[in-house]
């Protein structure tokens, strides 16, 4: 998908996450960090942070999972009715409506562990998938455990409200039958949330540039982004430096181009350079506080007096050379 910025000049697609250089992940690379209220402990030994964004996921999912269960009470119960026709008209929605009621108390739970153990682990390593795994099977037997326990409860408690005894039969067969079915139950809903969050993230992933036109003259370049390395201050010029060595000239200031590709990795290094942060390949300590940026064989400099500059090459992933 593209669109173009008619006041800019920039085409946009939609941005990816870029691997760090050398080809690494940086750690928690393809998993999702979120907001600044509340905190709950998360398989990395940091703290899952959950913002508005999560809690809104809950109530999306939460709605999804109310419908998706409904549904299978009234085919269940109604299924029921069909293979036990001499079975209490009311029976088999006593025990389905008990079970739906039990599990959409519980759904917090999933949603909780589809925090906690996203499916991007599973592209960590395997210490990542064995704490996935252990997470998610400790999580759905709490979750069958509980979910058993509220719906036997509740079918006390509306047989006896009917002048009846409800028997729920030998509790360790029951219960492994039931933990069958809320395995599957279980991992529906985690699905379903990991589904709510993947689209919500979607449609927030912000539109990336992906190239600049620069009106050289009566010409036009559409140049992409990656192939510009760097522009410079030419008098009431600016000239860019490409990738194939071309210089094209555009009547502006640095100052105007600046604040189209800032947003687009351009780093403001020197009164008279701007570079692009993505084409860096080395930096290079000249003594007094400046330094210079290896663009491949171009050579741009960084002063000292550009020290934001400095750190955000720096975090770019490059080691300076002492």
């Amino acid at each position: 998908m593209k669109n173009e910025d008619a006041r800019s000049g920039l085409s946009f697609r939609p941005q990816k996450p870029q691997p760090a250089r050398g080809g690494r992940r940086p750690p928690g690379a393809g998993r999702r960090r979120s907001g600044t209220n509340g905190d709950a402990p998360g398989t990395n030994g940091r703290r899952l942070r959950l913002a508005g964004a999560d809690r809104r996921d809950l109530i999306v999912g939460w709605t999804l999972i109310l419908g998706i269960t409904a549904a299978f009470m009234v085919v269940n119960a109604l299924t029921v009715l069909t293979d036990y026709p001499s079975l209490d008209r009311w029976a088999p929605w006593v025990w389905e409506g008990t079970s739906a009621a039990a599990l959409a108390v519980l759904i917090w739970l999933p949603w909780l562990s589809s925090l906690a153990a996203p499916a991007a682990l599973l592209d960590d390593g395997w210490r990542a998938r064995g704490r996935f795994v252990a997470l998610h099977l400790a999580v759905a037997a709490l979750y069958s455990l509980v979910h058993v326990g509220l719906m036997v409860a509740m079918r006390h408690g509306v047989y006896a409200a009917l002048g009846e005894t409800y028997d729920y039969g030998p509790l360790l067969e029951r219960f492994v039958y039931e933990f069958r079915k809320d395995l599957l139950s279980y991992a529906l809903f985690v699905g379903v949330f990991w589904a709510v969050r993947s689209l919500r993230e979607a449609r927030e992933t912000p539109m990336r540039p992906v190239s600049f036109d620069i009106r050289d003259g009566a010409r036009l370049i559409r140049a992409p982004l990656d192939d510009i390395l760097a522009a410079t201050s030419a008098g009431n010029y600016v000239e860019f430096v490409l990738a194939d060595g071309r210089r094209p000239l555009m009547r502006a200031t640095l100052a105007a181009v600046e604040t189209e590709l800032a947003r687009c990795g351009f780093v403001r290094t020197h009164r008279s350079w701007l570079i692009n942060a993505a084409r860096m390949t080395g930096l290079r300590p000249e003594g007094s506080g400046d330094w210079t940026v290896e663009l491949g064989s171009l050579e741009a400099p960084l002063s000292r007096r550009y020290t934001p500059a400095l750190d955000r090459l720096r975090a770019e992933g490059l080691r300076p050379q002492a």
